[in-house]
């Protein structure tokens, strides 16, 4: 059972919760619930690209060519220093240290922001090419001689590039959304909120952030190195 001074004083307690510990555990449980569904979600896409990469394996395997494996090869590095940086905010509230947890979730905003700077590079670059199904796609002609394809291995060339920029444009995106919330959680580590008392919502915050960070690890070798294994 929670302490009366635990219950009355702890501001981060709510008050249908009798214990900090029963509050994590409730967090917990709901961040889980919902990485299960994005994993699901996500699956989904995983799912239908593998089914088409293995009919079209030749066009996907020229399109994977005109991706930049390079660039990609960096963000993937990117993200898993962003991972690191989590990671040692959430060892900083755990121990206590509020000045490092703040400096180490800023890190991690930079990280992720460098990542987000590389995808509109490679994205500028397919729309100068032509390469956007949808939105700007060239001709039959000119997306050929681009691809070194040919016929009918044209359009499902746009396949590859709808899957393409569905993927990373959804991967994206949950590091946009994630960006504000680790600044927002920066702001209240900054303000002395997190400790080794309570530090759940950095905890959570670095469970998300893994999450996006373990799609990338899945995208790169599935989007890029078609071919190059």
């Amino acid at each position: 059972m929670a302490s009366a001074a635990e219950r009355h004083h702890h501001p981060a307690l709510a008050h249908h919760f009798e214990s900090l510990a029963v509050q994590t555990e409730a967090s917990t449980l709901g961040m889980w619930t919902f990485l299960v569904q994005e994993v699901l979600f996500f699956g989904a896409f995983f799912l239908v690209y593998t089914l088409h990469r293995n009919l079209y394996y030749p066009v996907f395997e020229a399109c994977s060519h005109h991706l930049d494996w390079k660039l990609g090869a960096v963000n993937t590095a990117v993200l898993i220093c962003s991972s690191l940086t989590m990671a040692l905010a959430v060892h900083a509230a755990a121990v206590g240290k509020r000045r490092q947890i703040v400096l180490w979730l800023l890190a991690t905003v930079l990280l992720g922001s460098v990542f987000l700077g590389v995808k509109v590079v490679e994205y500028h670059e397919k729309w100068e090419a032509q390469l956007i199904p949808g939105l700007r796609w060239g001709s039959a002609q000119q997306v050929g001689h681009e691809l070194h394809l040919q016929g009918a291995d044209v359009e499902h060339a746009q396949l590859y590039f709808s899957l393409y920029f569905g993927l990373t444009g959804l991967h994206a995106l949950h590091m946009i959304v994630g960006i504000p919330i680790i600044l927002w959680i920066a702001f209240r580590a900054h303000r002395g909120e997190f400790g080794p008392e309570y530090g759940t919502p950095v905890e959570l915050t670095g469970l998300y952030w893994h999450f996006v960070d373990i799609v990338w690890i899945f995208l790169f070798p599935l989007l890029y190195l078609i071919g190059h294994h």
